[in-house]
């Protein structure tokens, strides 16, 4: 029989970031937020289990000159409890400006958006060159556990660890010494400060094994891999 393992630190310092224990380096947090060059705002989301397409609506508030965005992240699995939905939203902070447009790339969990603004008041003597950070970071209870396990009647154990970014093809599943351990790289992709790496045990069988790691069932897509663990 498999049990789950609790989150432990990577180091005696704690956790390399509060907010996802299987992360070890990278960028930390829900979100990043950085202006370009050029001026313009680039802002990425953290929303595992959200596809790539039709998962989220992203809409302009223009009396705020704000963008809200509204995702949802389907149940995967018989053993999902639930769907997760997250709410956020970011904007300017400049009175004399209005967002001029913004491009959107969801993939692996992950949300990256673009904005550029205009000038609307040709009359104000300065602009305050920034944008506004996050205005509100509403994620559903769900997301803040990077991993849910349940045990099942038939003696299998169902795990499920958020890791966004992750490519399918980069998470790998391994069995050493009767504990299963899952890692994944997460690439940088567009604006990102760097990629990120993800490690950590979920499961320790009931016999100090060593077992392919064929012999677990798993599903990885959308920045989240799903594990069903047989009693071995």
């Amino acid at each position: 029989m498999a049990v789950p393992l609790p989150a432990r630190p990577q180091s005696p310092e704690g956790f390399y970031a509060i907010n996802n224990q299987f992360q070890t380096n990278g960028p930390k947090g829900f979100s990043e937020l950085k202006i370009l060059a050029n001026g313009d705002m680039f802002v990425r989301m953290d929303l595992p289990g959200v596809p790539d397409e039709g998962g989220m609506s992203v809409y302009h508030n223009r009396s705020e000159e704000s963008v809200v965005v509204y995702a949802k992240a389907p149940k995967v699995h018989t053993h999902d409890s639930t769907e997760r939905r997250y709410l956020t939203s970011t904007g300017i902070g400049c009175s004399c400006c209005a967002i001029l447009s913004m491009t959107t790339h969801m993939s692996d969990g992950v949300f990256r958006l673009t904005l550029s603004k205009t000038r609307i008041d040709p009359n104000r003597s300065s602009c305050i060159d920034h944008f506004s950070d996050m205005k509100s970071l509403c994620f559903c209870q769900q997301f803040l556990v990077a991993q849910v396990s349940v045990k099942l009647p038939n003696g299998k154990l169902f795990v499920r660890a958020d890791m966004p970014g992750v490519p399918k093809e980069n998470f790998t599943v391994s069995v050493t010494n009767g504990r299963v351990k899952v890692t994944g790289e997460a690439p940088a992709l567009s604006h990102d400060s760097s990629g990120r790496f993800y490690s950590g045990d979920v499961a320790m069988l009931s016999t100090p094994v060593d077992i392919p790691s064929r012999r677990i069932k798993t599903i990885a897509k959308d920045g989240v891999i799903r594990l069903l663990i047989p009693p071995f």
